[in-house]
């Protein structure tokens, strides 16, 4: 088995990881990242993009006074009744260190735009990044291979190793099976990422509900998790996870602002275009990131309309939980379905169909130009059929058996036509909250609640029962808890591994 060492051994590159890394690296050590994916970016590259900071460049320069004690109120009124579970400590990490982390991105060459509101914030603090979130991977791999840090793709970590209680590394497999070690002579930063998409760990710290339930990024498997688990490690707030939630399907062709290179002067000059150029000319460009892979307004189903499986089928109560009956279903998708008197009311405020924070709104006429492969509307009920691609003859005794059902309460009945539906629509798990329990330091505590030498933990895989609730505090807390795992990690005495080198 090939073995190679170092001083600080990361896995996971994505925003934690990367951050991690680059902090270690500035100290002057030798630092591997192993990523199980074929590159870097993980869960960051699926976001979003926003950080959320308080007392930031952007706020100064758009005349808001911030401060980190009103940011930590503020996030207690986001966790709402989960704000007993929260991890106050870390929370004071969080909101203390993320204006700093901002500034350092922005340093590396990341671009943001805002900030934005969003309450119950008492003012703007949401940073949008551009052009997209593949911004933070592509400066923060680029500035961490400069410093001379290896980051080695397509290689999965499987087990720690451990030499008298202390974790010296890794076994992984890389492509073609082929296994090796990684040894760290000073300590490893788990940034794993979450498990939204390991039905095991779901299914232990959450509920069976949510174990159908596909993730957003499919590679979140949970790898770091059992690791540490397998060693005495504890995770914390597991039965919270964010999810089921309906979002249409991604667009099988990317997006114009998925095509920009995150180059610092293309950023800076989308950055200028948002702040002078009138909405008519940016809106086509907005839209195009605004009809990618969104979530349904929940009024479409309040306002009339149902939810109608591949089968043809009404499935579920749409003013209940209809995120979880979605993911069910036969290919775990649906359409939403509406007649034209419903649909008519989501061609302007206050009724929309899918919002991104602090970018636009978007309404049926931006989905029919942007996102046709969603988009069906027909004159009949068997031409809106045959352009969902389900049974005609079910889909009429559907709406017939609806129309005169007591369960559809106040709302509308389907009528004649013309008819509209959006979909396919999937359910999604989008993060899990359960991290390892850790010290300030970042580093993963065991059951007796002590240190387990050598072993840090960053990102969501360190989360440590911090609450992050609200847009930009997983992204924030990423790029927080890598920083300070990094440098812990960097700092810490050299083990001995003779005998395992």
């Amino acid at each position: 088995m090939r073995t190679t060492v170092t001083d600080v051994l990361v896995i996971g590159a994505g925003g934690a990881g990367l951050a991690a890394a680059y902090e270690a690296a500035k100290m002057g050590r030798q630092v591997v990242v192993l990523e199980k994916n074929h590159q870097p970016g993980g869960s960051t590259s699926w976001s979003v993009g926003s950080v959320t900071a308080a007392d930031t460049p952007h706020q100064r320069a758009a005349g808001i006074r911030d401060n980190a004690d009103a940011h930590f109120e503020d996030m207690e009124l986001h966790a709402g009744e989960l704000a007993p579970r929260d991890n106050l400590r870390l929370r004071r990490i969080l909101v203390d260190n993320s204006s700093e982390a901002l500034q350092w991105l922005m340093d590396l060459g990341v671009v943001f735009v805002g900030p934005e509101k969003e309450p119950p914030h008492r003012v703007a603090r949401m940073h949008n990044v551009v052009p997209n979130s593949k911004s933070f991977a592509y400066h923060l791999a680029r500035h961490c291979r400069g410093l001379g840090v290896s980051i080695v793709v397509d290689t999965a970590s499987s087990n720690f190793i451990t030499e008298n209680g202390r974790v010296v590394g890794v076994e992984a497999i890389g492509p073609g099976g082929a296994r090796s070690r990684f040894l760290a002579k000073r300590g490893v930063v788990l940034a794993s990422g979450d498990y939204s998409g390991a039905a095991d760990l779901k299914r232990s710290l959450a509920s069976e509900s949510v174990v159908p339930v596909d993730p957003v990024n499919p590679a979140a498997t949970g790898d770091g998790h059992r690791m540490a688990l397998a060693i005495g490690a504890r995770v914390v707030n597991g039965d919270i996870v964010r999810g089921p939630i309906m979002r249409f399907i991604p667009p099988s062709r990317r997006s114009l602002v998925q095509y920009l290179p995150p180059f610092r002067f293309i950023a800076r000059a989308i950055a200028w275009s948002m702040g002078h150029l009138p909405q008519a000319v940016l809106r086509p460009f907005l839209m195009s990131f605004l009809t990618t892979a969104l979530g349904p307004s929940p009024d479409l189903l309040r306002q009339g309309g149902i939810l109608i499986n591949k089968l043809g089928h009404r499935f579920t109560n749409e003013l209940g939980k209809p995120a979880s009956d979605v993911a069910l279903q036969p290919e775990k998708v649906a359409w939403i379905l509406m007649d034209e008197a419903v649909a008519s009311k989501f061609e302007r405020w206050p009724y929309f169909v899918s919002t991104a924070p602090g970018v636009a709104y978007a309404y049926l006429e931006d989905y029919r130009r942007n996102r046709p492969d969603i988009f069906h509307r027909a004159d009949t009920l068997q031409g809106l059929a045959n352009s969902m691609g389900v049974p005609f003859t079910e889909l009429r005794e559907t709406i017939n058996v609806y129309n005169n059902s007591a369960d559809r309460g106040d709302r509308p009945a389907i009528g004649d036509g013309p008819y509209c539906a959006l979909g396919p629509v999937k359910s999604y798990v989008v993060f899990t909250d359960g991290g390892l329990s850790v010290s300030e330091r970042l580093e993963v505590l065991g059951a007796d609640d002590r240190p387990i030498p050598g072993l840090y933990a960053a990102g969501s895989a360190g989360q440590g029962g911090l609450l992050l609730e609200g847009h930009g505090h997983h992204l924030g807390w990423a790029f927080v808890s890598g920083r300070i795992a990094g440098r812990h990690a960097a700092e810490s005495p050299a083990a001995s591994i003779l005998n395992l080198s």
